[in-house]
């Protein structure tokens, strides 16, 4: 699990979060909101290693393996099925050390890399880079194109997909409906919803929210504050006429 005891943030000489302490379980599905300026992505940051905290712990299991979508623009003359494949990072590697091998002759090395590449079921990660593209909205011929071709919002829609390509025990997304229309929107939805691990999720869309978490995190002057269930029961708890079954 993810653990967060007693943490404080400070970006640009200003706190954002004060004394946070939050524990995400495996599989749990975790909504961010709060105004803007309040500290949301800078908690991602905090997550990946990007950030460091002023006070407080931040532990997250060794073996946990996090998946986060960038938030810059990508560019390059790579094919946009090779940029989502790019995302398996253990199959790339495994890729790069089988080509070295089979140009070195190595017979035993050779061999130990196709049984990784089996053991991750290597023949069916190309077919699930194509899957992930085709729910965002890329054509077949589309997925051939080069990244430098697409415009700004389909490049994040790239970001996506090599987030989702990632194995990953934790997942962070920053407004990843962004740019999205609402096929797509429902298809991301969907995957979310199958998705094995936990997920940390950022968005203004509430019915996404509501369709996908089953915790809130409501940040709002420094404080953040834990709700058990989706968006519409946190408005619930956080209105005047609201009880305390929501509260965690």
């Amino acid at each position: 699990m993810l653990q967060l005891e007693h943490l404080t943030l400070r970006v640009g000489g200003n706190i954002l979060l004060s004394d946070l302490s939050l524990t995400l379980q495996p599989k749990m599905r975790l909504g961010i909101v709060g105004a803007n300026g309040t500290g949301k992505s800078s908690l991602l940051r905090l997550i990946t290693g990007e950030l460091h905290a002023d006070a407080g712990e931040l532990r997250l299991p060794a073996d946990w393996r996090l998946a986060y979508m960038a938030q810059h623009t990508p560019s390059g003359r790579q094919t946009a099925h090779d940029f989502v494949l790019d995302g398996h990072r253990p199959y790339r590697q495994a890729e790069a050390e089988l080509r070295e091998a089979e140009s070195n002759g190595n017979g035993q090395l050779l061999a130990e890399i196709h049984d990784r590449l089996d053991a991750m079921n290597a023949w069916r990660i190309p077919a699930q880079a194509n899957e992930l593209l085709h729910g965002l909205g890329f054509g077949g011929d589309e997925q051939h194109r080069s990244v430098d071709e697409f415009s700004g919002g389909w490049r994040m829609r790239l970001n996506l997909a090599q987030a989702l390509m990632t194995p990953s025990d934790l997942l962070l997304l920053d407004e990843p409906t962004n740019h999205l229309d609402l096929d797509t929107l429902l298809w991301l939805q969907d995957w979310l919803l199958r998705y094995q691990g936990a997920l940390i999720l950022i968005s203004h869309d509430r019915e996404f929210l509501d369709a996908v978490c089953d915790h809130m995190l409501h940040i709002e002057q420094k404080q953040a504050r834990l709700y058990r269930g989706n968006y519409s029961a946190c408005l619930l708890y956080t209105s005047d006429a609201a009880d305390d079954r929501y509260k965690v």
